[in-house]
């Protein structure tokens, strides 16, 4: 009996091992989704600059109503995809007047600095997260925290138009989303996701808010060099 316990358990392991490889090779497989469907949300954006600069706003709040239809659509299989997909093309439309303002103070090579700049970071806090031993679980409270901090400065910072302040919160923000990088590529190998579009959608979040604050720092220093 306790042979057949033993090996039932070591096929239990196994099969559950698998089923975490499956997991992390779909996530991946749609954060790479989400990634080329940004970079063509962008594309769009840019044919169709003028309008998206005009009407920057009102693509903003559908970014935000994707972002909602997809959390509220997680259990639907096909409309949860469809919404990962829509949020995502959004947020690279979204993205162009921070773009086209970088670009117009440092060169289009200044965004693949950036973009870069990100995929290197973001390659870095995986692999941290894969291989170390530490457990980051307890890192999740205080990177919100700070999260929210920096979130309510940019909100004063809209009104303020503080350059200054606006080069701190970018850099916090970029300090900040690579921890998140770290934290949930860790949950994410560890299964602490329900699907894989969910943990797809945290690493895809990671990587664009990270890109965003060195966006912001560049446009910023580009902007003090003239």
């Amino acid at each position: 009996m306790s042979l057949y316990d033993r090996d039932y358990s070591q096929s239990f392991a196994y099969a559950r091992e698998g089923a975490l490889v499956e997991f992390v090779k779909t996530t991946y497989k749609f954060f790479a989704g989400s990634l080329l469907l940004g970079t063509i949300g962008a594309l769009l954006g840019f044919a169709f600059f003028e309008a998206v600069v005009t009407y920057r706003w009102v693509f903003f709040i559908a970014e935000i109503g994707a972002l909602f239809g997809l959390m509220f659509s997680k259990s639907k299989p096909g409309l949860n995809l469809a919404m990962l997909f829509l949020f995502t093309t959004l947020s690279g439309i979204t993205l162009v007047p921070l773009l086209g303002f970088v670009i117009a103070k440092s060169g289009v090579l200044a965004v693949a600095q950036a973009f870069g700049m990100t995929t290197i970071i973001f390659g870095i806090m995986s692999a941290y997260a894969i291989k170390t031993k530490a457990d980051l679980s307890s890192w999740g409270k205080w990177l919100f925290i700070a999260f929210i901090v920096i979130f309510i400065g940019s909100i004063i910072n809209i009104f303020l138009g503080s350059s200054p302040l606006q080069a701190v919160i970018a850099g916090a923000g970029a300090l900040i989303f690579s921890g998140f990088i770290a934290y949930d590529t860790q949950n994410i190998i560890r299964g602490a996701y329900d699907s894989p579009i969910d943990a797809a959608i945290a690493l895809y979040l990671d990587f664009l808010n990270l890109f965003v604050s060195l966006l912001q720092l560049i446009g910023i220093f580009g902007n003090r060099q003239e």
